[in-house]
């Protein structure tokens, strides 16, 4: 007896996940492609500037540790 309304919590919340699933409006193709294009060139460009700045850190710390020599 106490599946009876646990199951049908479950029916209904999955009913509601489906419609509103329907209701989302999903991008385009070529939308997606370009974000896509637009996150992987951030992505470039902050890893070469953590690159540098990590460089940069290395380069100051090895002075630092000639120094103290």
């Amino acid at each position: 007896m106490a599946d009876g309304p646990k199951k049908n919590r479950m029916a209904e919340y999955f009913k509601e996940v489906r419609a509103e699933i329907r209701k989302v409006t999903w991008p385009a193709r070529d939308e997606v492609t370009r974000m896509s294009a637009i996150v992987m060139l951030v992505l470039l460009v902050s890893s070469v500037f953590m690159a540098i700045v990590d460089y940069g850190f290395s380069w100051v710390m090895r002075l630092i540790l000639q120094i103290g020599k």
